[in-house]
């Protein structure tokens, strides 16, 4: 590994300090360098907050460290315009550093590259690319919907090694142990909403929060997750979790035009209600997927049971999952499968997967895998 390499590695781990923090902006690392020695760190903490050049060039100033003649290393293309907070650009430029190394260019196709130009303008060396792969993967959220204004989708399910999440009668906790359980509250963490179907709110009566649990301790601040309910003909009780409980001001249930007028004004009294238009029978997803996508939610994990699973892979919405797998093997036509649905006719249509991840929570495997090949999105 280059020295280049290894201080932008620094900056990438910075970065994920904030995880779950910063939406809609995007995970950011920096660090700043005097002949070889690090002189200041930062990481952008939330949205609104300084980002973190600015946060690095304030540690470097807490230590009494001149920055003039220092390189920065960030992992994202520094910002060139005003926002919530000023460019950073200007910062760097008056700062007098003489060096700035990105790991990935701003993905916005209306800010692509103009800060470099502004910052070689300036006088300024400018290098970019260096681990520019692991910072796209930090921000892959971020990324797809900055440019496509849609959710990036994550399908997320703890099942059997033969796939199955339940017993013909609905049993399912717990398939995975509490290692992973932990693990799925770390996702939760780093989303913007969380979706399932009606049938699992009738089922399981879920709350969907970020919760602290043994391996898994939530951060003291979380900014709020949506809680989403497809629910085609609004029969979420009344009564369940996510309709009377404290959080219920995050909830959303997504109902078809077909629904009781009655059902949806009943849910209306306690949680927000969003009348979709249909497909089949169902809600229209990708109808949905651009109303969450203007409601700023960048990242959505789908928790949902196997239909819900299978609607979204069906309509080329995943790409990314998250799959949990228990050294248990139930059987049966009845038990209730991870992806349900009528599946692909042929393994042409069938979605691809690529850059696979896997890891072992005690005794369960999980896999992570991009979708490479969907039919939209």
């Amino acid at each position: 590994m280059t020295p280049d390499e290894q201080f932008m590695a620094q900056a990438l781990r910075l970065a994920k300090r904030a995880y779950g923090q910063t939406s809609p902006n995007p995970l950011v690392g920096a660090v700043l360098v005097q002949d070889g020695e690090v002189i200041g760190r930062g990481w952008h903490h939330r949205a609104g907050a300084p980002h973190a050049e600015i946060e690095a060039l304030a540690d470097a100033d807490r230590r009494q460290r001149s920055v003039s003649g220092a390189t920065v290393y960030v992992t994202l293309e520094p910002c060139c315009s005003h926002g919530r907070t000023p460019p950073c650009t200007e910062a760097l430029m008056r700062a007098g550093v003489s060096r700035v190394v990105v790991a990935a260019v701003d993905p916005n196709p209306r800010h692509a590259g103009h800060g470099l130009v502004l910052l070689r303008e300036a006088g300024i060396t400018v290098d970019s690319g260096v681990l520019e792969a692991k910072s796209n993967r930090i921000n892959e959220a971020f990324n797809h919907w900055i440019v496509h204004r849609i959710p990036w989708v994550t399908a997320k399910s703890a099942m059997t090694l033969d796939g199955k999440i339940a017993t013909a009668s609905g049993e399912s906790k717990w398939i995975t142990g509490p290692q992973s359980r932990a693990h799925a509250q770390h996702l939760r963490l780093g989303v913007d909403a969380v979706l399932v179907g009606v049938e699992t709110v009738l089922a399981d009566d879920p709350s969907l929060t970020v919760r602290t649990q043994p391996g898994f301790r939530r951060p003291a601040w979380v900014p709020m997750k949506r809680r989403i309910i497809l629910d085609t003909r609004a029969r979420t009780p009344l009564g369940c979790r996510l309709v009377s409980d404290d959080e219920r001001a995050s909830t959303l249930v997504v109902v078809g035009e077909s629904a009781a007028r009655e059902a949806v004004e009943a849910l209306q009294t306690r949680v927000t209600v969003l009348q979709a238009p249909e497909r089949e029978g169902r809600i229209d997803l990708a109808w949905l997927m651009s109303e969450l996508g203007r409601m700023g939610v960048l990242h959505l994990l789908v928790e949902g049971g196997g239909t819900v699973l299978a609607s979204f892979f069906a309509a080329g919405l995943v790409h990314r999952t998250a799959f949990f797998y228990a050294p248990r093997i139930l059987g049966g036509e009845e038990s209730r499968r991870s992806v349900a649905g009528r599946g692909f006719r042929s393994l042409a249509e069938a979605p691809s997967l690529g850059d696979v991840e896997s890891r072992r929570f005690g005794e369960d495997l999980f896999i992570t895998a991009r979708v490479v090949r969907a039919t939209s999105g």
